[in-house]
């Protein structure tokens, strides 16, 4: 069904999205976001409404003409970020240090348009798992691997899933996609470089591990320029640095961290092996000594090859193949999707948010405009997965 089909459904949408957006909520802690969901899906006539999961998670379960036929899962993020919002708009952040930079506000608003439609209509066989999850943007364990590990995938019997996130810089009413690795994996590392302090004046009586810090910065740039294949994707990112509070002290030891982004899973191990033995080298060079965390966060976000034409089918029924880039480059950033879609094959599609501000950016907000776009993707989708 063509985009025109599902504008009806967009005033209703962008109250419950400025509404959410006036209320972010953090992580696991989003009573009232859930509760706004639930209170919605209850009045669709879903039956099957499961909370709790994870915390603040919900699935609902809409069933269709043949209730014994697969299911699938559609996933929306429902956590907002710990940023100070820009108050530009009527619609802005009530709670000051909280504000849903990312466009998870729109994302909930989106699937509950679906599931008002597919609700109402029901032109599908088999059963739709809507899954609203709470800590997409937290560290271990996330949002999106705690549903998984309490078991939503068996419980309800879910045999391919799909996600879709907004994307400022491509044009609303447009889609991208790729087959394969659409965004990174995230693993995070901390390092404590042991050196001996001593006063500043005095620099050949100490151990300095300032100057070790720094030189281990540039030695793990080598690894990405020097040690792995230019055509594979590896960033590594040094991010944190605390040393001394005094301008006349040289430290005991300085506390570094940063981050490691891959499209390629086996590169995880090598950046891991790689950083420790690169550090370790370089402070023992200095007489100094170093502890290592390395923590595996978030794996690739792949995309099975069935499930990205699926989307692509369904994005073209909505606007036309012209405005769905099926080769979009994937991103470095990471997504915690990538769990269920470890779990069970699927896809994960990017949709147009126009020119807005950056997604983690404090002037950034989701375009009401794409609305009804996410919500005619999702309808599409199940209609073709689950053809009647």
């Amino acid at each position: 069904m063509r985009i025109e089909a599902f504008r009806n459904l967009q005033h209703e949408a962008v109250v419950w999205r400025h509404y959410l957006h006036e209320n972010p909520e953090l992580d696991y802690r989003m009573h009232n976001t859930a509760r706004f969901v639930i209170e919605k899906l209850a009045s669709f006539g879903i039956d099957r409404i499961e909370t709790g999961i994870a915390e603040a998670g919900i699935v609902a379960l809409i069933q269709g003409e043949d209730g014994n036929q697969p299911t699938i899962g559609l996933r929306a993020d429902m956590d907002a970020l710990p940023i100070l919002e820009v108050p530009n708009k009527r619609w802005s952040s009530n709670i000051p240090g909280k504000m849903h930079a990312c466009g998870h506000d729109g994302h909930i608003a989106m699937l509950l348009g679906a599931a008002k439609y597919l609700a109402n209509t029901r032109n599908f066989k088999g059963s739709v798992a809507l899954i609203f999850q709470p800590a997409e943007e937290v560290g271990l364990p996330s949002g999106g691997l705690r549903m998984v590990q309490e078991g939503i995938m068996d419980r309800f019997g879910i045999h391919q899933v799909f996600g879709m996130h907004n994307l400022p810089g491509i044009e609303v009413g447009k889609f991208g996609i790729c087959d394969g690795p659409i965004m990174a994996s995230q693993d995070d590392f901390d390092i404590v470089v042991k050196g001996r302090g001593g006063h500043a004046a005095a620099p050949h009586q100490a151990i300095d591990p300032v100057v070790i810090a720094a030189h281990i910065i540039v030695g793990l740039q080598t690894l990405v320029s020097r040690n792995t294949n230019p055509m594979e994707p590896l960033a590594i990112s040094v991010t944190k640095l605390k040393a001394a509070e005094a301008y006349n002290v040289i430290p005991d030891q300085v506390e570094m961290g940063g981050t490691v982004r891959t499209l390629v899973p086996g590169l995880r191990e090598f950046a891991e092996r790689q950083i420790l033995a690169t550090a370790q080298g370089i402070a023992r060079g200095f007489g100094a000594d170093l502890d290592l965390k390395h923590r595996r966060a978030v794996p690739v976000t792949f995309n099975d090859t069935n499930g990205t034409n699926l989307a692509i089918k369904a994005a073209s029924n909505l606007v036309g193949p012209a405005s769905v880039d099926v080769k979009i480059k994937p991103r470095m950033g990471s997504e915690d999707f990538a769990y269920m879609l470890e779990a069970r094959p699927g896809a994960f599609i990017f949709l147009g948010n126009g020119a807005t501000a950056g997604l983690h950016h404090p002037a950034y907000d989701f375009n009401d405009e794409a609305l009804p776009f996410g919500i005619g993707y999702w309808v599409n989708l199940v209609e073709i997965v689950l053809a009647a």
